[in-house]
């Protein structure tokens, strides 16, 4: 337990209204978290984050979203490597099921479709629901994300608001800017849409940085398994096709990455040639 990275007495000191503001929340359990990290350990962690000229990031350029992803733990600076290491420790996890309910908690050591993620201008994520099976372990259940923000300065004008959607996807409930040591935990229920689909307007230099952690339950009965599931907003009719068609590119690959192993590098790279142009 390092309260110097993840404060546990003042959050703990929370824990009832937070847990009762997660399981009220509309249009599914959430919570947002301001001023998450000590205030010292998410300096030292945005300035250590890795700018996309680095190497190591996966390229998620695809028609449904415009990303960079760094999932390798390896590869991460000291003090962000400190900070996912402690949010994927038996202590957080342990804080998570109480803020959450949800009993036997596991965090993914290997960031499968987690890690750092960070968009340039331009960048985007169209609506979705998360897959909900892990690929490499077929027993757990995804059941939580944990989205770190790491951008100082952020500018409404800049776009990048988290938006949270109804089961039938009719109106967007929820719109949470990116801002700065913010965080948002939400469950990964079928039906639960989310996304920044508008394209970032931000200035260049300026990306939209955050830490992606997922959190699975291992199920002893059978559960329905499906790659990322992504939906086009009312209005969004013209896109509704290729929104569905690059959906179904990924399922295949979401099938072979279950059967054989493969990581999201490859994948990416093979959806970089479906969808030359991301737009």
């Amino acid at each position: 337990m390092t309260d110097s990275i993840f404060p546990y007495a003042r959050w703990t000191e929370r824990l009832a209204t937070l847990r009762e503001r997660f399981a009220a929340a509309q249009p599914f359990p959430h919570v947002v978290l301001d001023e998450f990290l000590a205030p010292d350990a998410a300096q030292r962690c945005v300035r250590a984050f890795p700018p996309l000229e680095t190497d190591g990031w996966i390229h998620y350029t695809h028609f449904n979203e415009y990303k960079f992803g760094q999932p390798d733990r390896h590869r991460f600076p000291p003090d962000v490597g400190a900070v996912v290491d402690e949010l994927n420790s038996p202590s957080f996890v342990e804080f998570l099921g109480a803020l959450t309910g949800i009993r036997g908690l596991l965090a993914d050591a290997g960031l499968m479709g987690g890690g750092l993620h960070q968009s340039a201008v331009g960048g985007y994520l169209n609506v979705h629901a998360d897959f909900t099976g892990h690929p490499h372990e077929p027993s757990w259940r995804r059941r939580l994300n944990l989205l770190l923000y790491l951008n100082p300065g952020w500018q409404d004008s800049y776009g990048g608001f988290l938006e949270l959607w109804d089961s039938r996807m009719e109106r967007c409930v929820h719109r949470i800017a990116p801002a700065f040591n913010r965080a948002v935990v939400f469950c990964t229920d079928a039906d639960a849409f989310h996304g920044h689909p508008d394209p970032l307007t931000c200035p260049p230099g300026v990306t939209r940085r955050s830490v992606a952690l997922y959190y699975f339950t291992a199920e002893r009965e059978p559960f329905r398994v499906h790659a990322t599931h992504y939906r086009a907003r009312p209005g969004e009719g013209a896109k509704a096709v290729p929104i569905w068609l690059d959906m179904l590119a990924l399922r295949v690959f979401d099938g072979m990455k279950r059967r054989f192993g493969l990581s999201d590098r490859v994948g990416s790279d093979v959806l970089k040639r479906v969808w030359p142009r991301h737009r």
